[in-house]
């Protein structure tokens, strides 16, 4: 292992650029500022870097402070969490990451059988749609959306095939009792602004054109674009797999053939390769994967067959 600074510089350093104030990290600390101050000097004489610009308006940090910043403080983070776990007497326990709306919509439905399954990890989920940095080292495991990029520590396990489909309530259905994915022009669409399959792709798929220029609502987020079209407020090309639990109640359906969803696989399982052998990353791991493979994508018919039309799909997209 590389030599590491004094573990009471690094907790100078972190307490220094949160505050932004030597005196204010001193208190925090219970350290005098000089004190406080002689830590950063020995710091930055250890690493010959620079880390803090002094001024009449407080300090900054520099640019290679920054830097080494958002690698110190994930690891400060970590060990602050592990030393929590085991003062509270925590054992086992298993850090996972993952987009927004799949632990809401699908994760979460199925935690009651991780914990039938594996009562002995103690769980700590987090939501975010950023992909979980494993070096700052806070994350075990990360369910990303959007693919992974390929790394030779890291193990990446594809999750399942996800139908990406028109969706709509089926009182806006009856209503607008559409037939013909042209007929969507006149409708009000709604757009998940990440979904890696947009209107611009599905349309034309289908021999729609021109595009339309404007959307009646835009989300960042697969769940709030599926709550709008619950509501009734237009229709929403989202994952059948992520919406399950909706079509399955009844608050949305398909609004043309299923067969004529694009079909991709977004979700990916990560962990580094170096967690393989945990006994919890391990564990969970395979129940994801196991649940997975049980995930089909299916999606419930219409009770209205003269509804559901399926034009060729002319382009070289995958359907299901």
């Amino acid at each position: 292992m590389s030599q590491l600074p004094p573990l009471n510089t690094l907790l100078a350093f972190e307490a220094v650029a949160r505050r932004r104030s030597f005196a204010l990290a001193a208190a925090e600390l219970h350290l005098t500022a000089s004190a406080v101050s002689h830590q950063i000097a020995r710091l930055e004489e250890f690493l010959r870097v620079k880390l803090f610009e002094r001024g009449t308006q407080g300090v900054r940090l520099t640019s290679a402070g920054e830097s080494y910043l958002q690698r110190v403080a994930g690891a400060l983070g970590a060990i602050g969490a592990a030393t929590d776990d085991l003062r509270q007497g925590v054992r086992n326990s298993l850090y996972v990451h993952a987009s927004p709306s799949f632990a809401s919509l699908w994760l979460m439905p199925r935690l009651a059988d991780f914990a039938q399954a594996c009562p002995g990890i103690s769980l700590f989920l987090s939501a975010s749609p950023t992909h979980s940095d494993f070096a700052q080292g806070q994350v075990d495991i990360d369910i990303r959306y959007g693919g992974a990029t390929s790394a030779q520590d890291l193990t990446i396990e594809p999750l399942f095939d996800e139908p990406i489909l028109p969706l709509a309530s089926p009182a806006f259905i009856e209503r607008h009792r559409l037939r013909e994915p042209s007929e969507l022009l006149q409708t009000p669409l709604i757009q998940s602004t990440v979904s890696l399959v947009q209107w611009s792709d599905w349309l034309p798929a289908h021999g729609v054109t021109p595009l339309p220029d404007r959307y009646a609502l835009r989300f960042d987020r697969a769940q709030l674009a599926l709550d709008a079209a619950i509501q009734g407020l237009g229709v929403a090309l989202e994952s059948a797999v992520i919406a399950g639990p909706h079509l399955e109640g009844g608050r949305l359906a398909p609004v043309f053939d299923p067969a004529q969803a694009v079909v991709i696989r977004p979700h990916q399982l990560v962990y580094p390769q170096r967690l393989a052998r945990r006994p919890e990353v391990a564990a969970f791991a395979a129940w994801l994967l196991d649940r997975a493979r049980a995930t089909t994508g299916i999606v419930p018919l219409s009770d209205d067959p003269d509804r559901l039309g399926a034009p060729e799909n002319t382009t070289g997209l995958s359907a299901a």
